[in-house]
């Protein structure tokens, strides 16, 4: 069967306290839960916070009362129609900075195992993403002995990730670890035809998720994918590619509506628009710039052009709903109560059923978003790109 994976997904509050600081409060584990059955259309979400003991105690308890339920092949169940990967985003500290990885386990014993392991290297365990007093080798070496998987997380960006802002090749991260790596997450401002040009990159699995702050973010990033079952030991052998399991298609935004597409100029805010790579402003001179995911890839690729190879699904660009002109919180809300969740009106829904609930003007901005027929402005510097306008259509 075919399932909707969001594998990064934050948790703002656990037992009432703060969990992760720069996500919002009504990110609770409740709230994910029925978010993604109820409002987007997610069937399987990694929640990447779980190391906190207020969270373990928190899914303890959800377990204890019958909630969740335990799946003998990893992961947990809610309602029968979501299954919870237990997950915990790392910052490690590399040699030219900070960078981070998210590290997964079927089981919550070897979650709250390593929790106590990585409380030996980081200042408040309670808290998500702490930067830890580990390399990503030593890091990957704790996670794979408990038996998890680990995946670089927004591998491109140019604050705390690999090729971002630490290595030009992965593989001088994880120097032992390297061919252990079946995935890696690209990233809002990157894409599989940025991420392939890059060669060491051809046998990992691409995957592409949310990086989730709001319960209104969760699936602005997802996966396809086919499954035996929707449990952490089929899932994970899809990102192997093994045994007829498999990740058919990455849905994400266009890179340029992403946040670091472009280098962005911290002196007068300039987004450059000049041919890759930019490292200096070309509108004041200032080399105070943060640099462009799209100017770092044309910086460190193998190819020209990107080389997928023959085990590459295919990268499907959506724009969530609330990127697109004139379909606000309201508009959302109608949409989702008639057609069951925001990925059934991205993908399935007819111009005409769209127009009988929200009219012409705004149905077509829906399928023009769909089809791409778009005029976008690129994002940089921790600024979203923008959808200017949506190219009119008769259908």
């Amino acid at each position: 069967m075919e399932y909707f994976a969001d594998l990064h997904v934050h948790i703002g509050r656990a037992k009432n306290k703060p969990i992760k600081i720069t996500a919002s409060r009504s990110l609770t584990l409740q709230n994910i839960y029925d978010y993604c059955i109820n409002n987007k259309g997610i069937d399987i979400v990694g929640v990447v916070d779980c190391a906190s003991p207020y969270v373990l105690d928190e899914i303890a308890e959800q377990v204890e009362c019958g909630l969740l339920t335990i799946l003998p092949g990893g992961g947990l169940r809610y309602k029968n129609k979501l299954t919870v990967i237990l997950g915990a985003e790392i910052e490690t500290t590399e040699k030219q900075g900070a960078a981070h990885s998210i590290a997964f386990f079927p089981y919550y014993e070897q979650i709250k195992e390593f929790s106590k392991v990585l409380s030996k290297y980081i200042t408040n365990i309670t808290l998500s993403c702490q930067k830890a007093k580990l390399s990503a080798d030593n890091l990957a070496e704790i996670v794979y002995e408990l038996g998890g998987k680990l995946i670089p997380a927004h591998a491109f960006t140019p604050y705390k990730s690999f090729y971002g802002s630490c290595y030009d090749r992965l593989s001088l991260a994880f120097e032992k670890h390297f061919n252990s790596i079946a995935a890696v997450e690209l990233g809002l401002s990157a894409d599989t035809d940025f991420a392939d040009t890059i060669d060491e990159l051809s046998e990992k699995t691409f995957i592409t998720n949310s990086d989730a702050h709001s319960l209104e973010k969760i699936a602005r990033e997802y996966n396809k994918l086919n499954l035996q079952f929707p449990d952490f030991e089929n899932i994970f052998s899809a990102i192997n590619r093994l045994n007829d399991n498999a990740i058919i298609a990455n849905y994400g935004l266009n890179p340029k509506l992403g946040k670091y597409h472009r280098t962005f100029c911290k002196k007068c805010n300039y987004i450059a628009s000049e041919e890759p790579p930019i490292i200096i402003c070309p509108k004041c001179g200032s080399k105070e710039v943060t640099l462009g995911v799209l100017d770092r890839i044309n910086m460190i690729s193998d190819f020209k052009n990107a080389i997928h190879p023959a085990h590459r699904p295919p990268y499907y660009y959506q724009i969530p709903l609330e990127f697109i002109p004139g379909i606000g919180a309201k508009t959302i809300k109608e949409l989702v109560a008639k057609f069951g969740t925001e990925i059934n009106v991205l993908q399935n829904a007819s111009f005409n059923q769209l127009a009988q609930v929200i009219g012409e003007v705004r149905a077509n901005s829906i399928i023009a978003a769909r089809n791409q027929n778009l005029i976008l402005r690129a994002g940089g510097g921790g600024l979203y790109g923008k959808v200017e306008a949506t190219i009119w259509k008769t259908f």
